[in-house]
């Protein structure tokens, strides 16, 4: 097979990935990045990562889950450069469970801010655990969840349960100090 032929075909792979599931890196970019110029820049990182990615898939795992695999190692990637540059705080599900609420009220109840609220609880997972949920709230079960983290699924499974009950639970108890 010539050079030719090979990014031809990578090319072609990237372009059926992102239309595929361009909406879902646009979904994943702004759960893992709050600032609108970095997450343009995220999205940015995820697309060459994916059509860089493409040379070296060989089809042992399905579309989907090279895409989402690739995905959150970029984001977790883009995030792990911004800790560095701005040391920010990401905190463990029981650090987040006990930790005070300390965002403020929200102006307005509509939806736009309710989930502006919630995609600030999920910015505050560790990646894995922002990698699980994300995957999750995009219509993937357990076992494809696993794939792409390296978890078994049944643990993805008892992750996906803490975090929805913890991500209810804090969401909620937003919602009431807004009022």
């Amino acid at each position: 097979m010539t050079t030719l032929n090979v990014e031809g075909e990578q090319d072609e792979r990237y372009r059926e990935a992102a239309g595929l599931y361009g909406a879902a890196l646009e979904r994943l970019a702004r759960a893992y990045e709050a600032d609108d110029d970095w997450r343009r820049d995220l999205l940015q990182e995820i697309h060459l990562a994916l059509w860089r990615s493409f040379a070296g898939w060989d089809g042992r795992c399905s579309l989907r889950t090279w895409v989402y695999r690739v995905a959150h190692n970029a984001a977790a990637s883009h995030v792990m450069r911004q800790r560095r540059r701005n040391a920010p705080v990401l905190v463990t599900l029981e650090e987040l469970e006990t930790r005070s609420d300390g965002a403020e009220a929200e102006a307005s109840a509509g939806q736009r801010a309710a989930l502006e609220r919630l995609l600030g609880l999920v910015q505050q997972l560790k990646a894995v655990d922002r990698q699980v949920i994300l995957s999750y709230l995009e219509g993937m079960d357990a076992a494809s969840i696993g794939e792409i983290t390296g978890l078994a699924p049944g643990n993805v499974a008892t992750k996906i349960h803490r975090i929805k009950a913890l991500l209810s639970k804090r969401f909620h108890e937003g919602v009431r100090h807004a009022e």
